[in-house]
């Protein structure tokens, strides 16, 4: 049998390449792991061999890849087989969540992740008293949905050593009552006494959670994805690797901190391949809103005494900064506050104005809350503002209490950023949100609350366009890691990453898009999910 021209086409679709000015096309080849054309149905059924494989996208839409920017991607793994505590509405249904999850796992077991928000039932913090009847033979320790703050039982707090006497430290805090006993709510910094004691997973367990998060993404059209993770984490990944078992594409970060780590690692192996990726580095300013973490400038609207936190000091930001700049790798600092954004923001500029021009796509990662007169600097300063939107409908239910009308103008500012000619790169923050870009996409589009209760959009000057939000997650977020040469956009010679869906995003109600289904999803010329299969 003659070899086919193709391995593969997709026909009887319209593909939305993500190149600017590109004439419409209906289907396109592929060979190996790359597109070889892209056209008209006529144009593409000739290219077809006896052997080629055809996917027929029966009117859907083609688009290339989805790459989420910023994921827990480990973590996220083992969240699919955690207590699930995110849509827990009552302190009724979280005791219970607790206490039945409890009952499957044998005594001593640590009860983690649970992702629980506090808002669902009006802002009370939990309390260890809550779970201590019904979990006396298990340490809990289960983190509010954005991980900056976690609540532990009795025993937990215990296992970490944390009392009356324990001190709260700089960038943290331990939640104490009226008599000065911890409460078992920890934030930020103050969390590592208990994190520390928590036993590390294995090998094997952390492979599982490898498979499983590759499969949950590619169910949503995901074929790449920027892990904010740990030296553990690369581990895994390359032990994957070297087995050829990913079928995610990934961009590994590790903590800023190890820069120099990172540096000898790049120059005896090198930055990787198109499976998996290293150079990036991720670093933490402040914490997050839901815990009254972030640093703002001004104080909390309903917590006048309090305008948040810095995690990292920020000399030690500037010097790693500084230090993994000159060394040629990538650095992403997570910043949520309007003082965090601009310490994060000066800080790039010191760096970039010492260094010396070259390409560094600085990133700050999450940049929800942006003073204006800020949000021209991210282009000025060539800084990609790393975003989630479905957070922005998320915390539109009830951010407005905690920073006011006038704060919130400029939180999640995507119309702003890109007016002023910004280059976004969406993301979800899983396991703190869930990785859907169809619903980050609807979330740009709309912002809608969650709740339903701005039909209108929250703040609903900074929508933007169905385009816009896909080149944040095909094109930009390809250039976000140095990789729109290889992804990002349907073009020949690129990676035959792409996704179809069952609608076409640009010819319905924005509402509608939520609805929307992920009907293939394939990576390197192959399907790694289909919904004929699954």
């Amino acid at each position: 049998m003659a070899a086919p021209t193709v391995d593969l086409i997709v026909t009887g679709g319209v593909v939305w390449t993500g190149v600017g000015n590109a004439p419409g096309a209906q289907a396109l080849a592929v060979r190996g792991e790359r597109i070889v054309a892209v056209g008209s149905d006529a144009e593409i059924r000739r290219l077809a061999g006896s052997g080629t494989r055809t996917i027929d996208a029966a009117g859907g839409m083609v688009v290339p890849g989805f790459i989420d920017t910023h994921v827990h991607f480990i973590d996220g793994g083992f969240r699919l087989a955690s207590v699930q505590l995110r849509d827990a509405r009552t302190p009724r249904e979280f005791i219970a969540r607790i206490r039945d999850f409890a009952r499957t796992v044998p005594p001593g077991t640590w009860i983690t992740g649970g992702d629980w928000d506090h808002e669902q039932w009006g802002g009370e913090l939990p309390r260890r008293e809550w779970i201590d009847s019904v979990t006396p033979n298990h340490p809990v320790w289960v983190n509010r949905l954005d991980g900056h703050m976690a609540l532990a039982n009795s025993a937990a707090l215990k296992a970490g050593g944390v009392t009356r006497a324990t001190r709260d430290v700089p960038g943290g805090t331990v939640v104490r009552d009226g008599r000065g006993e911890p409460t078992g709510v920890l934030k930020d910094n103050a969390m590592e006494p208990v994190g520390r004691v928590v036993p590390e997973p294995t090998p094997a367990m952390r492979d599982r959670a490898l498979d499983a998060a590759m499969r949950y993404v590619a169910e949503q059209g995901v074929t790449g994805v920027h892990d904010m993770g740990s030296w553990a984490n690369l581990a895994t990944y390359r032990r994957a690797h070297a087995a050829g078992r990913l079928r995610t594409r990934i961009y590994a970060a590790v903590p800023l901190s190890t820069w120099e780590q990172l540096r000898d690692t790049v120059a005896v192996r090198g930055r990787g391949d198109a499976w998996l990726r290293i150079g990036g580095l991720k670093g933490f300013v402040d914490g997050s809103l839901g815990s009254h973490t972030a640093a703002f400038h001004r104080p909390f609207t309903d917590a006048p005494r309090d305008s948040g936190l810095l995690v990292t000091k920020p000399e030690a930001l500037y010097r790693w900064t500084a230090g993994a700049d000159r060394a040629g790798l990538h650095v992403m600092v997570h910043a949520i506050g309007d003082r965090a954004n601009q310490i994060q923001l000066d800080i790039f500029e010191r760096v970039a104005r010492e260094n010396g021009p070259r390409d560094r796509r600085f990133r700050i990662e999450h940049a929800q809350h942006i003073a204006p007169e800020d949000i021209p600097r991210f282009a000025a300063l060539g800084v990609i503002p790393s975003m989630q939107p479905y957070h922005a409908i998320d915390d539109g239910r009830w951010a407005e209490k905690v920073i006011g009308p006038e704060r919130i103008r400029t939180t999640y500012a995507f119309r702003s950023l890109l007016d002023s000619r910004g280059r976004l790169a969406f993301g979800s923050d899983w396991f703190v949100a869930p990785p859907t870009p169809l619903e980050g996409i609807y979330a740009a589009v709309t912002r809608r609350t969650l709740d339903d209760k701005n039909p209108g959009g929250w703040v609903p000057e900074q929508k933007i366009t169905v385009e816009e939000a896909l080149r944040a997650y095909t094109a930009d977020a390809a250039y976000a890691s140095f990789e729109e040469g290889e992804k990002g956009t349907l073009q020949p010679g690129k990676l035959a990453d792409f996704v179809i869906l069952d609608r076409d995003l640009r010819r319905m109600e924005p509402e509608a898009i939520r609805d929307v289904r992920v009907m293939t999803t394939v990576a390197g010329g192959k399907a790694v999910w289909s919904r004929e299969g699954s």
